[in-house]
């Protein structure tokens, strides 16, 4: 737009014209502070090892291949409880120490590094699961252990019979011909119980995770300091800093 004007006392007109400013659009992005996350991951770890190993030692994880879940009713409740609240604690430790080393003093930044914790420490658990270790994390977490291309494919945990020597009794022969037979019998029962053995340590390993996935949201928000409710942010002042006491 263009205005024309006369200076006073003069013949001369002066035109000026208006050019507008292109504008583009500008992103508040959210820093992240990969230090804390790191510590909270090495954290969340730390505490699901330490969880799972005391799990193993108290009986409330049993490893063995016979031992595995088939029917879900038959998990004791004490187990059930210890591996819920196992691995939703070690996720919010993972969260709370992320939160206190970025030194975050608001909600929203302190659950999404928690977030991360949980995206960092689930690669790292697959590749600890591949190693071989996945079991030292507790009975939920086994479903992440697959098999390697490189080791031996899968037996059942039975051990067959050793055979008969040249010339033995009929006495012998029918013991073994009935050890024989509970083999055949309890390789069988193992195969038809595989599918559903697997899909119950899929379904407690996806648990796990996102239970997981909660406690380090959780434990993000909690380390900001910022009350734990959904209406806070309607009445905080976001035009001036919140004052924290050491």
């Amino acid at each position: 737009m263009a205005t024309i004007t006369r200076e006073p006392g003069t013949d001369f007109e002066t035109r000026r014209e208006t050019v507008a400013e292109a504008t583009y659009e500008r992103w508040n992005s959210w820093p992240v502070n990969w230090s804390g996350i790191w510590v909270g991951t090495l954290a969340t770890l730390a505490a699901v090892l330490v969880l799972g190993l005391i799990g193993i030692a108290v009986g409330a994880h049993l490893l063995r291949p016979e031992e595995r879940i088939v029917d879900l009713k038959k998990i004791q409740i004490g187990a059930l409880i210890f591996s819920v609240c196992a691995a939703f604690f070690a996720f919010v430790l993972g969260g709370w120490v992320a939160g206190k080393v970025a030194g975050i003093l608001r909600s929203e930044p302190g659950m999404l590094h928690g977030a991360i914790v949980w995206l960092v420490t689930v690669p790292v658990l697959l590749f600890f699961g591949v190693l071989g270790a996945g079991s030292l994390f507790g009975g939920w977490y086994a479903g992440l252990a697959g098999n390697p291309s490189w080791a031996a494919p899968a037996t059942t945990p039975y051990e067959r019979p050793d055979a008969l020597l040249p010339g033995a009794s009929a006495e012998a022969q029918a013991k073994f011909e009935k050890a024989m037979e509970d083999y055949h019998n309890n390789v069988h029962k193992w195969k038809e119980e595989t599918p559903k053995a697997t899909r119950n340590s899929a379904l407690g390993a996806v648990t796990a995770l996102l239970l997981g996935l909660v406690g380090s949201v959780l434990g993000g928000w909690w380390a900001s300091g910022e009350p734990m409710n959904f209406t806070h942010f309607r009445t905080r002042n976001l035009h001036s800093p919140r004052t924290v006491r050491i």
